[in-house]
Parts: C-alpha cells; sequence; structure tokens
C-alpha cells in the first residue's frame, strides 16, 4: 500500500468486546431493552434541500405523505396501546413540528409516561448544507418545543432523516444533551469524543429498524418478529457476560398497520415474559451505563 492510510476520525475510542469491563443492569437483567417509536411529521411538499430529495416522487407527493400520515391518524394509537399492554414505554424519536401541528399524538405519548428525543423539526428537511446558525436554531427549537408541550427537557438527538454535519455531535453536547442515537457500531452504550461535556452514543438499530425490515430488506410481518426475537435471544444471552443493549426503532405507519400489528405484539409478550430483559427507557440506560463507567471516554 503506497498511500498513506486515512486519519481515525476519532469519534469514540476502539474497545474490544472482549477486553471490556462488565456492565451489569438492575436486578441481574443481562439486555437492556428500549423501544424508539418515531413519532414523524412529513411534509406534503417540502422546500427542496440540493443534496437529496424529501420524496421519490415529483413534489407533492400526495402518496407519500398520505401513507405516513396514517401514523398520526390511526396506527400510533394501536402501536402505543399495544406498548404499554405489555409494559413497555416508547424513548420518542421526535419530529418536532408534531407538537404544534398534531399536538394529541405527543400529549397520548407523555401521558403514557413516554420519554422524548428530537428527531429534528421536520423528518423532509435535512442537516445537509445547514450553518452553524441554522443548527443552532433547530436545537434550541428542538429544546424549546418540547419542553413547552410535554414539560420534559429532551436529552438525546436523532438527527432528522438520518443527516448530519460535521459539527452535530459537538453542538448536541454543548447545549447538555446527553446522547446520540446517530452512530451505529456496539451493542452497549459508548463514550463519544466532543469538543466540551460529555455525550453518549446509544445502541439505536439500522438491522432490527421496521423501516429497514420492511422497506429494505422486504420481510413479512412473521420474519420482522422473528428476527426481534433471535435478535434479544442473542443478546440476552451475551449480555451474562457484560449487559448488552437492544434498541427497537419504529414507525406506526408501519408497525402499527392492521396486518403486522399481531406478530409484534407476540414479540413483546416473548420479551416481557423471558426474565433477563431490563425494559427501560433510553435515558434510564445511559444513567446506568454512567454510573458504572463515570462517562470516562
Amino acid at each position: 500500500m503506497t498511500d498513506a492510510p486515512a486519519a481515525n476520525p476519532g469519534l469514540y475510542a476502539y474497545a474490544p468486546w472482549r477486553d471490556r469491563p462488565k456492565l451489569e443492569w438492575p436486578d441481574g437483567k443481562t439486555c437492556a431493552v428500549w423501544v424508539a417509536p418515531n413519532l414523524e411529521f412529513y411534509e406534503l411538499d417540502p422546500p427542496a434541500n440540493p443534496h437529496r430529495k424529501s420524496w421519490p416522487r415529483p413534489h407533492p407527493d400526495v402518496v407519500g405523505y398520505g401513507h405516513r400520515d396514517h401514523a398520526n391518524r390511526v396506527s400510533h394509537w394501536r402501536m402505543a396501546e399495544v406498548m404499554s399492554r405489555h409494559g413497555f414505554p416508547g424513548s420518542v424519536s421526535l419530529s418536532v413540528a408534531l407538537c404544534d401541528h398534531i399536538p394529541e399524538v405527543v400529549e397520548d405519548a407523555a401521558a403514557r409516561g413516554w420519554e422524548f428525543f428530537s428527531h429534528g423539526i421536520y423528518n423532509t428537511r435535512y442537516s445537509y448544507g445547514m450553518d452553524e446558525a441554522q443548527e443552532r436554531a433547530i436545537i434550541e427549537d428542538s429544546i424549546a418545543t418540547v419542553k413547552r408541550l410535554t414539560g420534559q427537557t429532551i436529552r438525546g438527538w436523532l438527527a432528522p432523516a438520518l443527516t448530519h454535519t460535521p459539527r452535530t455531535l459537538d453542538l448536541i453536547a454543548e447545549y447538555g444533551l446527553d446522547y446520540t442515537c446517530d452512530l451505529y457500531h456496539d451493542d452497549q452504550p459508548t463514550d463519544i469524543h466532543v469538543a466540551s461535556g460529555r455525550l453518549t452514543a446509544i445502541p439505536y438499530s439500522l438491522e432490527v429498524n421496521d423501516h429497514y425490515g420492511f422497506f429494505i430488506y422486504n420481510m413479512s410481518p412473521r420474519e420482522y418478529a422473528d428476527t426481534l426475537i433471535r435478535q434479544f435471544e442473542r443478546l440476552a444471552s451475551e449480555g451474562e457476560k457484560s449487559g448488552t443493549v437492544m434498541c427497537i426503532p419504529l414507525h406506526s405507519y408501519l408497525i402499527g398497520q392492521p396486518h403486522r400489528i399481531g406478530p409484534f405484539e407476540e414479540v413483546l409478550r416473548h420479551i416481557a415474559a423471558d426474565g433477563r430483559a431490563w425494559i427501560a427507557r433510553a435515558g434510564e440506560i445511559v444513567d446506568s451505563y454512567r454510573a458504572q463507567t463515570g462517562g470516562a471516554a
């Protein structure tokens, strides 16, 4: 190899699985399980971003908009009731504009004791090309709007449509947020190197995200449910040596459809009855991790 290797981006320290100190979850549980419903607002005809189209069809995309609006009219309630029935609180990836457009959905989640973190303002507006002032405004808007409607101070961040700038992680840490869901590199929490403050990456998942399951991998509802159970069984077994984390990211317009919700409820029933799962909110998992590690990078 003649070219010099590219510099390591230095986002986090390298720590091979076999050499890590043991993590222990409450009550001897081996796998911390958190459910991340994405409560989102999509615009029918959003402003164009030169780096990425908001809809695959020309705007206005009535089909895409209507499909996703099923979430806030019908399928959120179906998904939420199943989660509550089996004792799973949500840690909500929130399009903050939902607080103003359809506050009833956010109020329902708050009444169920769910935790909120920001998924940007709209899921049809991307971070690509933003300057620092624009990105700061979105963070400040997220903090203020969620506080106004729910009384909660957000602790976490998942970038809108998973889009970032080189400064995103530093900025959310500067504003006092505790965790990011934007890194997919581990099955345990990880400390992130930021310019100021502390930031922890909590395991989020693309592999068992329902969007990937149904749109990318073309799974049937039962195939997706089986995938979730196999994910849990492996992580719960490995967690006997050091506690693991399983995230189940959901979009209610997908998982809350009538033909999908039944197999998903079987997954929640299985995990709740297993005995090895610490069913928790994202912030609780981060707090436990930090209490054991001191938050050191």
